[in-house]
């Protein structure tokens, strides 16, 4: 079984390098750029569904002034693009749970996946930038963070935890009662919503137990359910923390892998175990999904040229201050490090296909994401890139041992 090709788009607006992203500041307020940008990226989607990728994906990123990511409500994105793809499920990697409320995001989620008919995927993320994560989610009193294992970070895992199950009770529940650390509802938890007018009405006609004998809202119930009252696939981002993964297995979620390959090897072992622990038998790489920058070129000197043009910016400037892996140095081989960085696939055809069958060789994932920074990257580029690695790549993709796909994917 070939793996399922999810196409990422990070929406960054371009400019010639840094210097003149600088010149155009702020970028990310151009309107008549982004107006262009939003319709060239449909035209990605509406052709990369002809090419038969499984799932179009975008991110949640707010106030990028600078327009590295101008990608504020992934929701939105979805449902435009539903209307006008065939075949393509649709989705976003992800929501980022300390500044969202569950609720919002469980009626939101629900109404895409009925828009779709069922071919709808709910991505959730930690977030990572304190510039809007702490600004959004101001309510949390907490702060952004990376993996370090520091109190910061354990409450910034809490949080999303709680709300990501409190998402999913949403979905399958028809009535709840959400009473977190961080998050209740009804509010106050312990009265509930005190005399509600409609009370009778409420209490014959709505969800059991939503309304006490006292016309107090006690549980609350989210509508719609999710298309055929089933759960979405969920797929949650990840890095480098084993804990995320054992998450992610013990609720059959589908980890995303921002990360060198010898860590996703290690991970997606973990997963398996974790699963095994909570009597789910899953096959190595099954509900797996490794996440890749790619670059395919006619030559060495064409693939450089594209990182050059394309990802030294963002990588530099964006990714380097938020991940110590990655340099600030403005003396770095910025090209070569980026070839070195263990999360860009990059070559002639024949080198990609090469990498990929060497990695696919040893962990089958069910999914396979490539991150194209469109629309520093144009339109022509990024689809004539898709399109070598769905004809030339995909197809020597084939798992020896096939891993079932997961139910959810269906």
């Amino acid at each position: 079984m070939q793996p399922k090709v999810i196409l990422q788009l990070y929406p960054m607006l371009p400019a010639d390098g840094e210097e003149g992203r600088k010149r155009a500041r702020p970028l990310g307020r151009n309107a008549d750029l982004y107006q262009k940008v939003l319709f060239e990226w449909l035209d990605i989607v509406k052709a990369a569904d002809e090419m038969g990728v499984w799932g179009l994906s975008t991110i949640e990123h707010h106030l990028h002034s600078e327009g590295y990511e101008v990608g504020p409500n992934p929701g939105v994105l979805n449902a435009w693009w539903a209307g006008q793809v065939k075949n393509a499920h649709v989705g976003a990697l992800g929501y980022v749970m300390a500044t969202q409320d569950p609720i919002r995001i469980a009626e939101e989620t629900a109404i895409l996946d009925h828009i779709t008919r069922g071919k709808y995927f709910v991505g959730f993320a930690r977030g990572y930038q304190s510039r809007w994560t702490n600004i959004l989610g101001q309510f949390t009193d907490t702060v952004a963070t990376v993996s370090d294992g520091s109190a910061n970070d354990m409450k910034n895992r809490d949080i999303f935890e709680e709300r990501v199950m409190m998402v999913l009770r949403c979905w399958e529940e028809d009535a709840v009662s959400l009473h977190g650390n961080y998050y209740q509802a009804p509010y106050p938890i312990e009265t509930g919503v005190v005399g509600y007018p409609a009370a009778p009405i409420a209490r014959e006609a709505g969800a059991p137990g939503e309304i006490d004998e006292q016309g107090n809202v006690r549980r609350i119930s989210v509508v719609p359910a999710p298309y055929k009252k089933r759960r979405p696939p969920v797929f949650v981002a990840t890095s480098k923390s084993d804990e995320s993964v054992r998450f992610c297995a013990r609720h059959k979620f589908h980890p995303t892998y921002f990360a060198k390959f010898d860590s996703v090897k290690k991970m997606a072992q973990i997963y398996v175990e974790e699963a095994a622990k909570h009597g789910d038998k899953v096959t190595l790489g099954q509900r797996q999904n490794i996440v890749r920058w790619p670059h395919i070129a006619g030559s060495a000197a064409e693939c450089d040229q594209m990182i050059r043009d394309y990802d030294i910016d963002i990588y530099k400037n964006f990714y380097g201050p938020f991940f110590p892996q990655f340099p600030t140095d403005p003396n770095t081989d910025f090209v070569q490090n980026i070839k070195d960085s263990g999360i860009y696939t990059v070559g002639t055809v024949e080198q990609v296909r090469d990498e990929w069958r060497r990695l696919y060789d040893q962990v089958p994932c069910e999914y396979i994401t490539l991150i194209y920074h469109f629309a520093q990257q144009p339109k022509d580029s990024v689809l004539r890139e898709l399109e070598l690695f769905m004809t030339k790549v995909l197809p020597y993709l084939e798992a020896a041992s096939s891993a079932p796909a997961a139910q959810a994917a269906e």
